[in-house]
């Protein structure tokens, strides 16, 4: 049973900098990857970034390309996201996420991926505001 616990959320000014952290735990090898969804007020959720357990490999989405890094511990039990720069429109409840077929970043780089993906954390809200 695999578990996903986010942290790291809170209200950041516009420009600051804010931490996530997914604690993952009960992964077989099936799984290849994990995840960051975020789902703003009003809109849809969107696939952030994700990452490769096997090389470490990663792929952002648009808003986060030249902002956001993702990145993982040498074990594949834990996963961050460091957010730089933020904007107000990164407001979102952020979502750790991971799933079998399709992959993680498969659901990530898709409209509507985050439909296929199954495995979902609580979610940690990141609010930036002046």
């Amino acid at each position: 049973q695999v578990q996903l616990v986010e942290s790291g959320g809170g209200s950041v000014q516009p420009g600051g900098s804010l931490r996530l952290s997914c604690a993952a735990s009960g992964f077989t090898s099936g799984y290849t990857g994990l995840a960051w969804f975020r789902r703003a007020p009003g809109k849809e959720r969107e696939g952030v970034s994700c990452i490769h357990f096997s090389d470490g490999s990663t792929y952002y989405g648009d808003s986060a390309k030249a902002r956001f890094t993702i990145s993982k511990a040498a074990a594949k039990n834990m996963v961050y996201l460091q957010m730089n720069n933020v904007k107000p429109e990164d407001t979102a409840v952020y979502y750790c996420v991971t799933n079998l077929t399709p992959s993680p970043c498969q659901g990530v780089r898709g409209p509507g991926g985050h439909r296929g993906m199954d495995i979902w954390g609580k979610g940690t809200q990141v609010t930036v505001s002046s």
